[in-house]
């Protein structure tokens, strides 16, 4: 079994870009105006809250892009306005071929889209797909949806742009991460979660052209739509601190490789780093023994389901099954592999529950 994990940025180059976001956040706001949690409501001339509005110039300098807005409902709410924003209901919308994260599957379903599919791994398929079918838009995730995904987000984009076609990247799990979204290959729009990247509940991210942003802006245009100068504040923050610690976390995603591929636990047949939607390590088992091992982890100390997939509240490691997507890749693998996210721990810490666990199980 092979992976293709995107390639995480470096601890030097998590460094360049927090230092990059901050050089701007200076350039936008002198002296003291950024020790403030914000204002609120629709001010006259912006329909919005005044801090929410230099944040989103703040950001869509930061990604090189147009315009940003921040919209509610997280990375589901960023994707479904970016979905309504460039398509109409019914219209034809080109995937992966691969499960539909289920949340957009709703959104998806919602607007009535006919939906056609394309193998993104080979380009050709996805030239004939274009062909035949002309979608309105394309919808791309940018982490993978099936294991041995291995498609570039640069090279699909590149193609939809020569045909015309307007894309949403889904770049949940890789903004901050990686060193591009999809915006900055060209993308037509980049969507994700602020409540993953160590930001507040509820708070998503649409990056991209002006035109197609203000569409977004028009269509929740209403006080109760808008995202509160203090949200938007709370999200900057927290976007300051997601590169370096996110590099970290790669790093322990490394080390649990190296060890657990060496044999330090007998019981583990294979560990790989794979998107899975978040970058984590894939543990497989010579037995079929991936929920027992769950549960006395889970006894120990490792989190047993996510909060918001790496939300500010997720601190010790998690101890996951694998995703829905993948389960429906390979049903069997349910049995025999687990998922483990480092979120702000060592691999220390992680190699003493899963070695604890396969023993208790073992004993037990």
């Amino acid at each position: 079994m092979k992976t293709a994990p995107l390639q995480s940025m470096t601890m030097a180059q998590a460094q360049k870009q927090q230092f990059k976001l901050v050089d701007i956040i200076c350039r936008h706001f002198p002296g003291a105006d950024f020790l403030s949690q914000g204002d609120l409501g629709l001010v006259p001339g912006l329909q919005q809250p005044r801090m929410t509005h230099r944040i989103e110039s703040v950001l869509a300098e930061y990604f090189n892009a147009e315009a940003a807005a921040f919209v509610n409902g997280a990375g589901t709410g960023a994707l479904r306005a970016g979905l309504g924003a460039i398509l109409r209901p019914c219209e034809t919308l080109l995937v992966h071929d691969a499960p539909i994260y289920p949340t957009t599957k709703t959104s998806i379903e919602q607007m009535g889209l006919h939906v056609v599919y394309a193998d993104f791994n080979c380009t050709k398929q996805l030239e004939t797909a274009i062909q035949q079918h002309k979608p309105t838009a394309c919808l791309i995730q940018h982490t993978r949806q099936k294991i041995d995904d291995r498609y570039s987000l640069k090279e699909v984009i590149s193609i939809l742009n020569k045909h015309h076609i307007p894309s949403l990247v889904d770049d949940n799990y890789a903004a901050m991460k990686v060193p591009h979204i999809g915006c900055e290959y060209g993308a037509t729009l980049s969507t994700f979660s602020c409540f993953k990247l160590l930001g507040p509940q509820g708070v998503g991210l649409v990056i991209g052209k002006q035109t197609i942003i203000e569409k977004l802006r028009h269509n929740m245009y209403s006080g109760g739509c808008q995202i509160q100068g203090y949200q938007a504040m709370e999200a900057l923050r927290g976007l300051v601190f997601a590169p370096v610690m996110h590099a970290v976390q790669s790093e322990v995603n490394e080390e649990l490789v190296l060890r657990l591929n060496q044999g330090e636990i007998p019981q583990v047949k294979q560990a790989m780093i794979a998107n899975a939607q978040s970058k984590v390590v894939l543990v497989e088992f010579h037995e079929p023994i991936a929920d027992t091992v769950l549960n006395i982890a889970h006894t120990l100390g490792a989190l047993p389901y996510p909060v918001g997939a790496e939300s500010k509240f997720e601190i010790p490691p998690l101890f996951y099954r694998i995703s829905g997507t993948f389960r429906q890749t390979d049903p069997t693998l349910e049995k025999r592999m687990i998922r483990i996210n480092p979120n702000r721990s060592g691999a220390e810490t992680i190699m003493r529950i899963l070695q604890a666990s396969c023993r208790k199980q073992t004993s037990g």
